[in-house]
């Protein structure tokens, strides 16, 4: 029997200790081993998952408006406000489910519970245009070219199913994307340089299922039938659940320390500081700073520092510590930067709305007499994203990380910000080449007929799709990451719900400039800005007031991240 020296045992439990990662376990319960769980051997399933949900999602959004204008025979501001409508609610609805999932039930159950609604709202969905009649296709009012409305059934069930998938997603994405991440264990240096990649990855794959979506089930729904159109993303999702669960084994769960509920830990430093808003400073301040324990969060927000008593004799159960405090400055410090990226959320929303209506009016005709069909114009933003993350990812980043010595090689907020001036240059362009199509609908005396093909390529309108694509590669990534880094940790979900919210109000946002310009502009015999025929309307105008507002948003977003203060500061 060999004899095992007393060092080479010390070594070997070190071996093993370091092998553990912390805060994790397994899936049978057990603390997790970073050789036989987490990092990129769990990220591929959930990366795929993200990837099928993508294009279940896309398969509905990018094309809805010409669903909505066509089978339910909706105006274009009324088309474009509901698809508006529907995409802002889809992205605020993560943060209900990132309050089930890091408050009840877990990212893991929330996910599946999640993908079995999703399923059963597309599969309604996939019935939908089976219930249309074939009369709301013939009848139509020469006019003003309005279609006769729809039975209000059809329409009502259409948007419960419409509006379940919303939910559903409301679940499934904020927390699909915090449980890849959580595969990543922060205090190995090698896994945190791959949590950064990993979120390069994520969205290229994201945009690679959004790709697909485009070119096929556009050309699905505009040439075969809606009903097979919406019926694919049904299947690819039941796909993704099975691939989900098959990875099950390999995953790491993370183990909060502190049991108490984080939306009411951190709700109650709120509460306490407003109840001890009128003490004073000296009685709730001198007794820590004396023993050195006052949270060392910077000047900002010290009122908050009010909810922690100067004395605690154990008798209280909702007392505040100094981590519920720092925690409660963690969230406040996100505001100013969710808010100044408004700007580029209304910018972002135009391109499964206006953006596909000019592509409409255009000439899509490519090799061989082939016809695209609108929508799939927005493939191109797919295509500027895969073509950008390699190589920012692998070229760009090694290059900044050796200049930096950053792990990400430029901060997350230099990510941002670079996306968000990209967004002014979008919006300019967008409003040229508008102003170009409507010359040329005027050159040709095509201004009157609301069906007629623009002699002017729909090419004319890629600049601005790979611009949007750039920008996004940049600002939804570093976005994302920067609400999940910045969050506690018990919040990661919520971090990255509150990401997607800027999208949600930046769609409502955009629905409700256009409601108001519509009436502003529209009455007393004249064309709005969106008139049902776009060569009368005026995008042009709209896109210079959107240029505008990015370019204000773009100022205060670099005024507030040069003040921003990471909740750690040896990160990037």
């Amino acid at each position: 029997m060999a004899i095992v020296a007393g060092d080479d045992v010390s070594e070997a439990e070190t071996a093993l200790l370091d092998d553990v990662v912390r805060g994790s376990v397994n899936f049978k319960g057990i603390p997790a081993r970073r050789s036989k769980s987490g990092s990129w051997k769990s990220a591929s399933f959930i990366i795929g998952v993200e990837g099928a949900e993508r294009f279940a999602y896309c398969g509905i959004s990018s094309n809805l408006i010409n669903y909505l204008t066509g089978p339910l025979g909706q105006s274009t501001a009324a088309a474009a406000e509901n698809v508006n409508a529907w995409g802002g609610t889809s992205m605020l609805l993560p943060l209900l489910g990132a309050f089930i999932a890091d408050s009840f039930l877990g990212r893991y159950r929330t996910i599946i519970i999640a993908s079995v609604v999703y399923i059963l709202g597309l599969g309604f969905l996939s019935l939908s245009p089976a219930f249309h009649s074939s009369n709301s296709y013939a009848c139509k009012n020469d006019a003003n070219n309005v279609a006769c409305s729809p039975p209000s059934l059809e329409v009502l069930f259409f948007f419960f199913s419409l509006y379940l998938v919303a939910f559903a997603q409301g679940g499934h994405k904020p927390c699909v994307q915090a449980f890849g991440a959580d595969q990543f264990d922060e205090e190995d240096e090698r896994e945190l340089k791959a949590k950064s990649s990993f979120f390069n990855w994520w969205y290229f794959t994201m945009n690679g299922g959004m790709f697909v979506a485009i070119l096929v089930l556009s050309y699905v729904q505009d040439n075969l039938s809606w009903e097979l159109g919406f019926g694919i993303p049904c299947i690819v999702m039941c796909l993704a659940l099975i691939v989900f669960l098959l990875g099950s084994t390999t995953y790491r769960f993370r183990v909060n320390s502190d049991k108490r509920n984080p939306f009411v830990r951190i709700g109650w430093v709120f509460v306490r500081a407003a109840k001890n808003w009128n003490s004073s400073p000296t009685v709730i301040y001198t007794e820590r700073e004396y023993l050195g324990i006052l949270p060392l969060e910077g000047t900002k927000f010290k009122f908050l520092d009010k909810a922690i008593p100067a004395s605690d004799d154990g008798t209280d159960r909702n007392v505040c510590t100094i981590g519920d405090v720092a925690d409660a400055k963690s969230i406040l410090r996100l505001v100013p930067i969710w808010c100044t990226c408004l700007g580029y959320a209304i910018a972002f929303s135009q391109s499964s709305t206006l953006f596909t209506k000019q592509a409409a009016t255009m000439d899509r005709h490519i090799a061989f007499g082939f016809k695209i069909p609108s929508a799939s114009m927005q493939s191109l933003i797919s295509v500027s994203i895969m073509l950008v993350l390699p190589i920012y990812d692998c070229i760009l980043v090694p290059i900044a990380r050796a200049i930096t010595k950053k792990p990400a090689g430029i901060s997350m907020l230099q990510r941002i910000g670079t996306g968000i001036f990209l967004s002014v240059l979008l919006m300019v362009i967008a409003a040229l080449v508008e102003r170009r199509r409507l010359a040329t609908a005027v050159e040709h005396g095509l201004v009157e007929d609301p069906n007629a093909t623009i002699p002017m390529s729909v090419w004319w309108l890629a600049p601005q799709y790979l611009i949007l694509g750039i920008a996004d590669a940049f600002t939804m990534v570093g976005l994302q990451e920067f609400f999940y880094d910045q969050v506690p940790t018990e919040l990661k979900s919520l971090g990255l719900a509150l990401y997607l919210t800027i999208f949600g109000i930046g769609s409502f946002l955009s629905s409700f400039l256009i409601s108001i310009i519509e009436k502003a502009t529209s009455g007393d015999g004249r064309d709005s800005w969106f008139s049902n025929n776009l060569n009368r309307a005026h995008l042009d105008y709209f896109y210079w007031l959107l240029g505008g507002i990015s370019a204000i948003t773009t100022v205060a977003y670099a005024y507030c991240a040069k003040s921003y203060t990471y909740k750690r500061k040896d990160k990037f």
